[in-house]
């Protein structure tokens, strides 16, 4: 993995969810394809997994190799009353998902390459990278931007 692009492209992927989050009329923000979920959900699954997210990388750099990283129960989270991801506004959301993604890409600056094979346990994938982490959060807010894309064309 060359960092600097790995970089850029983290950065690029942050971008393209947010500017689609951004476009989305507040009208449109409950459409959602069958059995998919709505963009207001997706906003608020990405703002809690970039919660998540930030906790990851922190044990990945600052515990020592091995350290444990848990998953969390996403359709769980999705579905718990007082997150309300059906209702809540996504404004706090938004800026949840900004704040964490230029706090980690502050931390990316300052990788040497020799960073990206520390390792954790994550709970779910087994041995765990800071290379891993990379790769799957830049893809992850990319799929939800497309998801997001999906929801305002269907009709429901």
């Amino acid at each position: 993995m060359d960092l600097t692009d790995a970089i850029a492209d983290y950065a690029a992927a942050t971008a393209v969810f947010v500017e689609v989050a951004r476009r989305i009329d507040p009208a449109d923000l409950d459409r959602h394809a069958e059995g998919e979920w709505s963009a207001r959900q997706v906003i608020h699954h990405l703002a809690d997994a970039e919660i998540e997210a930030a906790s990851r990388l922190r044990r990945l750099l600052g515990e020592a190799p091995g350290a444990a990283l848990l998953a969390f129960d996403e359709a769980g989270w999705a579905t718990t009353p007082a997150f309300d991801y059906a209702g809540a506004p996504v404004a706090p959301s938004l800026a949840i998902i900004e704040a964490l993604r230029t706090s980690a890409l502050d931390i990316l600056h300052r990788l040497t390459p020799a960073d990206l094979e520390r390792r954790g346990e994550h709970s779910v994938r087994g041995s765990y990278s800071v290379a891993d982490w990379i790769g799957g959060h830049t893809e992850h807010p990319r799929a939800h931007a497309t998801q997001m894309l999906e929801a305002l064309a269907s009709e429901g």
